[in-house]
């Protein structure tokens, strides 16, 4: 098999990792979701591609799985119809809304004097979110109306997101311990994966600014029994009642972004792909053929019976440029990748004659797997003090956690 994965991250280098462990794969080709959908339907023509998958948000938005589909070529992840789940939090929360998906409060707005007047009368802290893709990254928590306001003004006004801040959703704020599950979906079934904890904020006890996430823990200790059980009947069980009244047809990843709070577990959103960096932590410990199960997906034939886990723990760290989220400088070679024992996946590399180079924000995830999370944490640490370029960070609490475990 001839496979092509779209995007160029850390998760895309191990989605291919998982993929060559199959006998059947010959070749793997990795090329940038900058690339325009019929750049990317060309090479795989050219390269007479079997398989495709497409590892970031923005082609899937666009509808690249409608125009591959169109073309007759096999490729995985949800049509343009199923990607909105993602593309628009205004469309995605009037969904959750609409088939009873437990989901905090909230109200969209495409007029600012609306939004503005709306946070007024508010209780505060609240959540200001850019609709559309933001990277991650278009989630204000406002603390008083005045940062409420300030929020509205960068992402309606000033456009510090794009086109993304066209329309916000304003929601109420949920205190609690967050949690990632990626499931499988054929639309028929959606079958959980192993819990994952991101940890989000680029400084330590998740502290300052929002980042893609520096680092992840698998399982995550705060999805007891009953956590996931709640999770299945007020969040997985309605989703799917939706996907299926919608007539949404597809086979792909659902990336389920939780809040379990005191009073219950919430989805937060929904992401329609795998995430990154969970995707580095959470398929170390699948012990089936990660292909297979994608193309049981395709087959509408997913069958819970064949997804095998390890019993084991991961932990990944993110290697990062110095000044990143904001401004860092690329092209420092980075040392020390031969004296590493765990699994390194690449993010924001570039190698030349045989020498690496940091060449973005993300530059590489060291990801440990142990039969404990202590034990998974210490390996993932030993290795990325063994890893070096200049300016480089890293954060060194990954997987210690600050929150009591919450009962409801």
């Amino acid at each position: 098999m001839r496979i092509l994965i779209i995007g160029s991250g850390g998760r895309e280098d191990a989605i291919a990792w998982k993929l060559q462990q199959n006998p059947r794969v010959e070749k793997i080709l990795i090329k940038s979701s900058s690339l325009s959908i019929e750049e990317l339907l060309q090479i795989a023509k050219e390269e007479k591609i079997d398989f495709t998958m497409v590892g970031s948000e923005e082609l899937l938005v666009k509808g690249i799985v409608d125009v591959f589909q169109k073309e007759n070529m096999t490729i995985f992840g949800p049509n343009q119809q199923a990607a909105m789940l993602e593309g628009s939090k205004a469309f995605s929360k009037d969904f959750m809304k609409k088939y009873g998906v437990k989901t905090a409060k909230y109200e969209t707005f495409q007029r600012v004097e609306e939004a503005l007047a709306y946070v007024e009368g508010e209780e505060y802290p609240l959540v200001v979110k850019a609709s559309g893709l933001a990277a991650g990254k278009g989630v204000i928590i406002c603390q008083r109306v005045e940062e409420a306001k300030k929020a509205i003004q960068e992402i309606m006004v000033e456009k510090v997101f794009q086109e993304a801040g066209s329309e916000v959703v304003i929601e109420e704020f949920l205190e609690g311990v967050e949690a990632s599950i990626l499931s499988i979906t054929d639309s028929n079934v959606i079958l959980p994966f192993i819990s994952a904890k991101d940890h989000k904020k680029i400084g330590e006890k998740e502290t300052g600014l929002n980042t893609g996430g520096m680092g992840v823990i698998a399982p995550n200790p705060y999805v007891t029994e009953e956590v996931y059980e709640a999770f299945q009947k007020d969040i997985l069980e309605p989703t799917l009642k939706g996907i299926k009244a919608e007539g949404m047809k597809f086979a792909g990843i659902i990336f389920f972004g939780l809040m379990i709070t005191k009073k219950g577990v919430y989805l937060l959103e929904y992401n329609m792909r795998m995430g990154d960096p969970e995707t580095q932590a959470v398929l170390p410990l699948l012990e089936s053929d990660f292909l297979e199960m994608l193309e049981d997906a395709l087959a509408g034939t997913l069958d819970s019976e064949k997804i095998k886990w390890s019993k084991d723990s991961s932990c990944c760290v993110v290697l990062a440029s110095g000044g990143y989220p904001v401004s860092y400088q690329k092209g420092y070679e980075i040392h020390g990748l031969d004296e590493v024992e765990q699994h390194v996946f690449f993010a924001g590399v570039k190698q030349e004659n045989g020498k690496y180079y940091n060449n973005g924000g993300r530059v590489l995830n060291i990801v440990a797997t142990a039969p404990t999370l202590d034990e998974a944490i210490q390996k993932a640490y030993i290795d990325i003090q063994k890893v070096s370029f200049q300016d480089s960070y890293y954060r060194k609490d990954i997987g210690k956690l600050y929150s009591e475990i919450i009962v409801f």
